[in-house]
């Protein structure tokens, strides 16, 4: 079983220069074969992603009720302001404070929609000169890199550039996040695979915190690397790929002297994939991978909810995390189905 001690490094602009492609195509197929998790570099949005922390001190300092008036509360999809302490993970409570955005122009959701389609919606924009331009240039700008990076890693994988192409969703998720200091070892985020789609792209600030667990069950510190973006496979990705390209457990140490900031987007996965579709689309994948048959073998079973027969597609999974990772919300927009999914059992 590989394991390993550090997040590697991977460099965007060698992946894009021909002279220097092939090598650093390997790199990235080792990050994701035996990682998870990786530090891209060189990613020619630097500039965007300096200006979008400098904002986020500001924005966090408006007013109670100015934050208020966009609470998650209000949004049936999901988006808009948490209060600090107001989501949970692993059973407990995270010491962060956040706005949550997707990508704007969703279609309005009607009667007639699938109930899981209400995950796809409209923006919360706080009240506060340039906050909406500075979201959607930033979504604008990490989209149109995700887009690239997905195709690079079906190049290391060597697949067609386009295999996940058909797997991307509609709406990608945009997190600011603020850690407050925080007692000795107090939890951030608790131990969590990703599960919201494809890959996450983490700006992390200098602060430090992260940590991702290793396979030997070492907690790994991923400290910040100026300039970079800490990309992670999340649980969609794992399913499509049939586990041959595994999500990573990780965690985030609340600080215990200085405010850390991060801003995570999650590359969204197509809401009406079924476990029919994916099953078959995960074994075609997992044929044209070039890797050893144990490999293969140990990769049909993957614990997550997407190979889940509980749920009729990724919508319905999707979904039923964002009512137990957010019960207030849960309970007031779908009170039915947290009375359900908070009994269910998925072992």
């Amino acid at each position: 079983m590989e394991t390993f001690s550090s997040v590697p490094t991977v460099d965007f602009a060698r992946l894009n220069d021909p002279a220097t492609k092939t090598e650093e195509l390997a790199r990235l197929r080792d990050a994701i074969f035996v990682v998870g998790f990786l530090y891209l570099t060189n990613t020619g949005i630097e500039n965007d992603i300096r200006r979008t922390h400098d904002y986020l001190p500001q924005l966090f300092a408006l007013p109670t009720e100015v934050k208020e008036k966009c609470n998650m509360i209000h949004s049936p999809s999901f988006l808009g302001y948490t209060r600090l302490g107001a989501e949970t993970t692993a059973s407990k409570t995270d010491l962060r404070e956040q706005f949550d955005f997707g990508t704007p122009g969703m279609k309005t959701w009607v009667e007639e929609d699938p109930f899981w389609q209400r995950l796809e919606g409209p923006n919360q924009y706080p009240d506060h000169p340039g906050a909406r331009s500075l979201v959607e240039e930033y979504i604008a700008k990490i989209d149109e890199l995700a887009q690239a990076f997905v195709h690079l890693v079906a190049e290391c994988l060597s697949l067609p550039l386009e295999t996940f192409d058909a797997f991307k969703g509609n709406m990608s998720r945009l997190k600011f996040v603020k850690y407050p200091p925080s007692a000795p070892n107090s939890q951030g985020v608790g131990p969590h695979k990703d599960s919201a789609g494809l890959f996450t792209f983490l700006s992390q600030d200098d602060t430090g915190g992260l940590q991702v667990l290793n396979k030997s069950g070492e907690w790994i510190d991923a400290p910040p690397v100026e300039g970079s973006l800490v990309i992670n496979i999340q649980q969609g990705f794992e399913a499509i790929t049939g586990g041959i390209c595994a999500a990573t457990t990780h965690r985030v140490i609340a600080p215990t002297s200085r405010t850390r900031y991060s801003i995570p987007f999650f590359l969204g996965v197509r809401l009406d994939l079924t476990l029919e579709q994916l099953k078959e689309s995960a074994a075609h994948i997992v044929r044209c991978i070039p890797v050893s048959d144990d490999k293969k073998k140990r990769a049909v079973d993957v614990p997550s909810e997407f190979l889940s027969p509980l749920y009729s597609c990724f919508g319905e999974a999707h979904l039923r995390n964002r009512i137990l990772s957010h019960p207030d919300v849960g309970q007031r927009w779908y009170p039915e189905l947290y009375a359900k999914y908070s009994q269910q059992n998925l072992t």
